[in-house]
């Protein structure tokens, strides 16, 4: 099994919904953040903001339970589907791309 790339540093998370398919959210991975989203199957993330691990509900209550992950080709980009339990976006969106452009 190939293993994501963190020797460049951060990686970028796109976060699925298992069932329909939308995507959810995007954000940053570094090795700890992965390594704790295996062992609980629950999505962790690394805040660049605030420099510090995140664990996505935890003061929410809106966790994201991983069903399966994948890596892109060149191992720096992680797919993750996940089953969430409330929306995803801090606005209280399903999902963080609600604002359509074009």
């Amino acid at each position: 099994m190939r293993e994501p790339d963190f020797s460049k540093g951060l990686l970028t998370a796109v976060v699925v919904d298992e069932r329909s398919k939308d995507v959810l959210m995007v954000a940053w991975m570094n090795e700890e953040s992965y390594r704790q989203t295996l062992a609980t199957k629950e999505t962790w993330f690394w805040s660049r903001s605030r420099q510090e691990l995140w664990h996505k509900g935890a003061t929410s209550g809106n966790t994201q339970r991983v069903k399966k992950i994948m890596l892109d080709c060149d191992q720096d980009t992680i797919l993750l589907y996940v089953n969430p339990t409330g929306p995803a976006c801090h606005t209280g969106h399903t999902t963080c791309f609600f604002e359509q452009i074009l």
